[in-house]
C-alpha cells in the first residue's frame, strides 16, 4: 500500500505542479479566460488515464492464465522503463520545468484555444498514463486485493492538496530534495516490479529457470504475516525469488541508484567573450 501511495503522490505532485505552473501563468498575465479550455485538456487527460486503467484491469480478467502472465509481465517491464526515465527526466529538468511551460502556453495562446486544450493535455496525460500503468503493474505485484489501489488513491488525493497549498503559496518545500528521495524510493520500488515481471515471464514459459529458487526464506518471513505483508507492500519483496529474479533485480537497482544518487555535474556557463585579437562577428 505504501509503494502505490508513493506512486500516487509523486506522479500526482508532478501533474499537479504542472497545472499550477499554468494556471499561474494565465492569471499573471491576463489571460484568465483561457483557463476554461486549459482545464478542459487537463480534465481530458485525467480521463483518458481512468480509462486506460480500467482497460487494464478489466482486459487482463478475461484472459488465460498464461496470457495474463505474460501481459502482466511486459507490462512490468515496460513501466519500470517508463518511471525510470521520469525519475530522470524530472531529476535533470525540475529547474527549468517553469519557463518549458511557460514557453509552450505562450506558443499556443498564440495559435488559438484548441492549442491550449492540447498543451494542457499532453503536459499532464504523459505523467497520468505513466501512473495508471506503473499503479497497475504495482498492484499485480503486491497480490494485496483493493488496497494498493487504496493507497494510489490516497497519494493523488494528497498531491492535489499539495498542489493546491502550492498555488495559494501556503506551503514551501524544498522540490528538488523532494524528488530526489522520493526518486530513489521510487528506484526501489521499481527494482521490485521488475523482478515481479521477470516471474511473470517464467510462469508464462517465456523465460527459464521458474523451478530454481535462489532462497526460500518463506518460514521465517510468512507472506501472510504482517511484517510479510509490509515488506510486499513497500518493496514488493518475495520470500522465495528465483535465481533470475534475484540477477535481474540487482542488475537494475545497483547501478541505476548509483546513477540517480550521483552528484550531477556543473553545466559549463557559455564562454561570451571574444578572444583577444579575434575579429568580432
Amino acid at each position: 500500500m505504501f509503494g502505490n501511495f508513493l506512486i500516487g503522490l509523486r506522479e500526482g505532485l508532478e501533474a499537479s505542479l504542472v497545472v499550477c505552473i499554468l494556471v499561474a501563468y494565465l492569471v499573471k498575465t491576463g489571460n484568465r479566460r483561457q483557463l476554461p479550455p486549459l482545464w478542459a485538456g487537463v480534465g481530458i487527460a485525467v480521463t483518458l488515464s481512468l480509462a486506460f486503467g480500467a482497460l487494464l484491469q478489466f482486459g487482463s480478467s478475461t484472459l488465460t492464465f498464461q496470457a495474463k502472465e505474460a501481459l502482466g509481465g511486459t507490462l512490468s517491464i515496460l513501466s519500470v522503463g517508463l518511471v525510470t526515465w521520469m525519475v530522470f527526466w524530472m531529476r535533470r529538468t525540475a529547474r527549468h520545468l517553469k519557463s518549458e511551460l511557460q514557453d509552450k502556453l505562450d506558443a499556443a495562446l498564440a495559435v488559438g484555444t484548441g492549442a491550449l486544450v492540447v498543451t494542457s493535455f499532453f503536459a499532464v496525460g504523459r505523467e497520468g498514463l505513466e501512473t495508471s500503468l506503473f499503479i497497475w503493474t504495482a498492484a499485480q505485484a503486491t497480490g494485496d486485493g483493493i488496497r494498493p489501489l487504496i493507497g494510489a488513491l490516497l497519494g493523488l488525493a494528497t498531491s492535489v492538496v499539495l498542489g493546491w497549498l502550492f498555488y495559494k503559496g501556503a506551503l514551501r518545500i524544498n522540490l528538488a530534495r523532494f524528488f530526489r528521495w522520493t526518486g530513489a524510493m521510487l528506484v526501489v520500488v521499481a527494482a521490485g516490479v521488475l523482478a515481479y515481471g521477470i516471474h511473470d515471464l517464467q510462469e508464462a514459459d517465456l523465460l527459464p529457470g521458474l523451478h530454481h529458487l535462489a532462497f526460500d526464506i518463506s518460514t521465517t518471513i510468512p507472506p501472510d504475516s504482517w511484517y510479510g505483508t509490509l515488506l510486499k507492500g513497500v518493496f514488493n519483496f518475495q520470500p522465495d525469488p528465483t535465481v533470475l529474479q534475484v540477477i535481474v533485480w540487482a542488475l537494475y537497482l545497483t547501478p541505476v541508484m548509483g546513477f540517480f544518487l550521483a552528484p550531477e555535474r556543473p553545466r559549463p556557463a557559455p564562454n561570451t567573450r571574444t578572444a583577444a585579437g579575434a575579429p568580432a562577428k
